[in-house]
Parts: C-alpha cells; structure tokens; sequence
C-alpha cells in the first residue's frame, strides 16, 4: 500500500522528532508504519526485546484502523490505471499491537493519534535487572523542628547502602539543631545521613541541593513533616529496583485520610487537577502534589538536562519530574499510601497562590507536551 506522498513522509518525520527528544534517539526503536508489512509481527516483536535494554523504548506508528475504508477506496482509485501491488498490509489495530507487545513483555506507556489518520504508541520492556542498589533519601525540612528526632530510625532496610541528605531551608525555629543532633544520634551502620542548608528558597531549589550531593543509585524524596510514614519508602524501592516503572509517586486520593490531613479544597483541588494532568500526560495519575517520589539517579540525569524545555517557574519540584518524566517516555506509577495529620508545625502550601501556580502549569504542559 504505497499510499504515502512526500507529504506523509515528512509529517512522519515531524511525528518521531515530537515525540522522541533528540538526545534519546539511540535508545528508541521505531516502526514507522513497517509492522503493516511484517509477515509474522510475534516474531518481530520477539526479535526487538531479546535485542532491548532497561531504558530501550519501542516507537510504533501505524495507520488508525478507522480509515480503512476510505483508504482501500483511494487504493482502488489509485490502481484502475496502475499496476496492482503485490500484497495487502496487515492493518492493526491499536488492540492488536497492544495484545502482541504484551505477549513479548513489553508494557504500554501512552498511546495517541496525530491528525486522527496516523495512531501511535510506545512501549517499554519488562526486564528485571539483576543489580543491588544503594539509595539515597532527600529530606526537605523546613519549621519542621518537631518532626525529626527518631526520623533515621524509622526509615526501613534498602538496598545495600542508604544515605539520608537533610535539606534545612531558613526555619524559624531550631530544625537545623535537631537535625544536627539526629545524626550524632544515628546508630545504624547502614545508614548515614547529612545536612545541607538551603541557600536559595522552595522545595523545588532544596530537592536540587539534596539530588546534587547523592552520591547512590535510587533518589528519594521523603518529606520532613511525615504524613507519608518513612516505614512506607519499601513499596516505592521494590518498584523502582524491580523495574516497574520510571518514576514512582505516592497517592494520597485511595485510602480515608486523618480528618486534618488535608483541606477540603485541597482534596478537591488535587481531584480536578489529577484529571488534567492525565489528560496532559497522556498516563493516568491520581495525585501530582503528594511529596514522595522516587526514581533512579541516572533518569533524574536525563530530566535534569532537559528541563530547559518547560522553563523554571515551579516551586515544588513535582512537575519538573513528572513533565520531564512525560516527555522521556518514562513509566510513571503510583503508590497508595496512608496520609497522616501533621503532629508539628504548618503546611508551606497556599491554596490561591499555588493554585493559580497549578493552572499556569497545566497550560505549559498543554503546549509543550499535548500540542507539540
């Protein structure tokens, strides 16, 4: 079915280039339409994951099975004064691939369509990779005085080696002295743990200088005021270690909550914007501003170097992982965890200002991952 103008090809090239960045070409195989012409797909997809990495992605764009009759219709036209070609495409359906990737271990990231005649979908190995790691747990306290001791304690075995990197960020009260004396107090020799004091202001400036002094495999984020219990960071490792996904984030919208554990408007807030940002992300996520996120040091690398692309406007750090994560195609995953009351101290987020914060985000996002 040799249907494609000059036109189509450039558009196609247009297609890949919008959603594969430049500097992860190499880690991408893409089908541009040729699985119509495969005459065993199992096969070819077999082939493609024997030959796959961990961070290998697979880029397929084929023909939206919806237009297939009006292209036999223009294929019929095109061949009453031309040779007849030789064989039929296979048309695939968006089920079919997906049933046949799923067969060959691989697992759906996002799929969509461009201009409604061209679908596309990308998808990741499932490969589990035989490596013990090391963790490193960033800790942004901030007037969170009366949340610290015992902190180190209570955060489980994982890995071969944990580093927890205190981030202090101009308290008003004595943070940074409790902090001081949690470490002198740290008996595990697991464990080591530091402290960092924050120049700049945000939590977003304070995960930078925490991800900056990591030294270890897995980065953590584990808020000071422990409404996610530090006993829960084993669900996020397991995941992240067993390669189930890129970029793990807790959600606090599955189990009932501790009364005072969140604002009504804040619920709901964080319920309107859930819907947005999957639709943005084209991945479905349930709670963007819940603070414990893990990855792995070496995609935090590769998000760090492209963040250039959305600009430097958020304060809490939380959409520069999960835009930058979209647009890398990496696997996001959620985590249902129990959300707590604060026992000590305030929240840093204001409801207006933020929330104004929230939408400017979903607008960029709009543009430059939706309509690029």
């Amino acid at each position: 079915m040799n249907i494609l103008s000059k036109t189509y090809h450039n558009y196609l090239k247009k297609l890949v280039s919008s959603l594969v960045p430049k500097d992860q070409i190499k880690n991408y195989v893409i089908f541009k339409n040729t699985l119509a012409y495969s005459e065993d797909v199992q096969d070819e997809v077999q082939l493609t994951y024997k030959k796959s990495k961990t961070d290998t992605r697979v880029l397929v764009i084929f023909f939206n099975f919806l237009w297939k009759p009006f292209i036999d219709f223009i294929q019929f036209f095109r061949n009453s004064n031309a040779k007849k070609q030789n064989s039929e495409p296979n048309w695939l359906s968006k089920d079919d691939l997906s049933n046949l990737f799923y067969l060959e271990n691989f697992e759906k990231i996002r799929e969509g369509n461009k201009l409604s005649i061209f679908a596309y979908q990308i998808y990741r190995p499932i490969i589990k990779p035989n490596k013990k790691y090391s963790v490193s747990i960033i800790v942004p306290a901030r007037n969170e005085s009366g949340n610290i001791n015992g902190l180190l304690s209570k955060i489980p075995k994982l890995g071969g080696r944990i580093e927890v990197i205190f981030v202090e960020g101009h308290s008003k009260d004595d943070t940074y002295q409790k902090i001081r004396n949690e470490i002198k107090n740290n008996k595990r020799k697991d464990l080591k743990a530091f402290v960092y004091k924050q120049k700049s202001l945000g939590k977003n400036d304070a995960v930078k200088l925490g991800f900056s002094k990591a030294k270890n495999d897995v980065l953590m984020i584990l808020d000071a005021d422990l409404t996610v219990p530090p006993q829960e960071l084993i669900k996020f490792f397991n995941v992240i270690t067993d390669n189930k996904a890129d970029l793990v984030i807790g959600t606090r919208l599955v189990y009932p909550m501790e009364k005072q554990a969140m604002r009504l408007l804040n619920y709901f807030g964080n319920k309107f914007f859930s819907l947005v940002f999957s639709y943005i992300i084209d991945q479905k996520i349930k709670d963007t501003l819940c603070g414990t996120k893990v990855l792995l040091r070496k995609n935090y690398e590769i998000i760090k170097r492209n963040q250039k692309y959305f600009g430097d406007f958020d304060p809490f750090g939380d959409f520069d992982l999960i835009f930058g994560s979209a647009r890398l195609n990496f696997k996001i995953a959620e985590i249902p965890i129990r959300y707590r009351q604060r026992t000590y101290g305030e929240t840093n987020i204001s409801r207006f200002k933020h929330g104004l914060l929230l939408f400017k985000m979903a607008l960029v996002g709009l543009l430059k991952l939706k309509f690029r």
